[in-house]
């Protein structure tokens, strides 16, 4: 009996694996995870400038065309920054991507709010078409107060993008993701 639940825990834990570590990132900033806010803070500190860095990449087997509009930005922390990237379908085809993101320094994920951005949601796009996709973001005011991230003076946002399998047998119903982008989430 004490080895059928011992089983069954770990099971349980498994399965509980991948959420809770999800939670861990996002608190603590781990591996590049970035917070959510709905607004800045409203409170700037004007002698802490960061350089925000943007880097656009396309996963093996995405053929859209994905670069950042602008190399970089100079932006105070609590400043609120709005960036684009800008994304090309050059096939006959329409395609369906989404994207993942992280930022290097990976200690500097805790102080990274996004309040708006294209991430994790589906971006269709037909043959030929062009879209420009921003995020709304700044870096919280907090990182003045962390001596840890004294020497950040660099962020590096990332984002990469995964065609999103309409139809794929193999992973079920219609809508399904790639298995690249089911793997690259679980991480």
């Amino acid at each position: 009996m004490i080895a059928g639940l011992a089983a069954l825990g770990m099971v349980g834990a498994a399965f509980a694996a991948v959420p809770l570590y999800r939670v861990f990132c996002q608190v603590t900033g781990y591996g590049g995870a970035t917070n959510v806010a709905t607004m800045a803070p409203g409170h700037i500190v004007a002698d802490r400038q960061i350089t925000v860095r943007f880097d656009a990449n396309v996963a093996r087997g995405m053929p859209w065309d994905f670069l950042p509009a602008q190399r970089q930005v100079s932006v105070a922390a609590g400043e609120e920054a709005l960036v684009f990237y800008v994304a090309t379908n050059p096939t006959d085809r329409t395609i369906t991507g989404t994207a993942t993101f992280n930022v290097s320094p990976a200690k500097a994920g805790k102080y990274f709010s996004k309040i708006e951005c294209f991430c994790f949601t589906e971006q269709v796009l037909v043959p030929g078409q062009s879209v420009d996709m921003g995020i709304t973001f700044f870096v919280d005011p907090e990182i003045v107060n962390d001596r840890y991230l004294d020497d950040v003076t660099e962020i590096t946002l990332s984002y990469t993008f995964f065609e999103v399998l309409k139809e794929n047998a193999d992973l079920g119903a219609p809508g399904a993701m790639s298995p690249i982008l089911v793997e690259a989430i679980r991480r």
